[in-house]
């Protein structure tokens, strides 16, 4: 079993990646927000305050997190969505993470629960 990781810098795509995970079968991804290191050194650390004016206009990014059986998961979703003109891969758009577990304990909802 593998845990998929996005970072994803481009908000605007989460419900077409989390369409795409529904698509590949995967119905147990978690969405958190997060701000990026640059982000809070700027706004908590008087020294790094310069880089106030080098950061764009979106506060957060969006992390999503999802177990698979696939390791190559990140890459199909990536294939998916240049289908549809999203290119996941272009700078600063998202990070995409696959990492082997050791372990997994418990059982997701499923979203027929919701």
């Amino acid at each position: 079993m593998y845990l998929l990781l996005i970072v994803l810098n481009k908000e605007e795509y989460l419900d077409d990646i989390l369409s795409c995970l529904l698509e590949l079968g995967i119905e147990d991804a978690v969405t958190v927000d997060a701000e990026s290191m640059k982000r809070s050194l700027a706004a908590q650390v008087p020294i790094f305050a310069g880089l106030r004016l080098d950061l764009g206009r979106r506060p957060f990014s969006k992390v999503i997190l999802s177990t698979s059986n696939n390791k190559n998961t990140g890459n199909e979703i990536i294939r998916l969505l240049k289908e549809v003109d999203i290119d996941l891969e272009a700078p600063g758009v998202s990070r995409i993470y696959t990492l082997k577990l050791e372990s997994v304990l418990g059982t997701p909802e499923t979203i027929e629960e919701l």
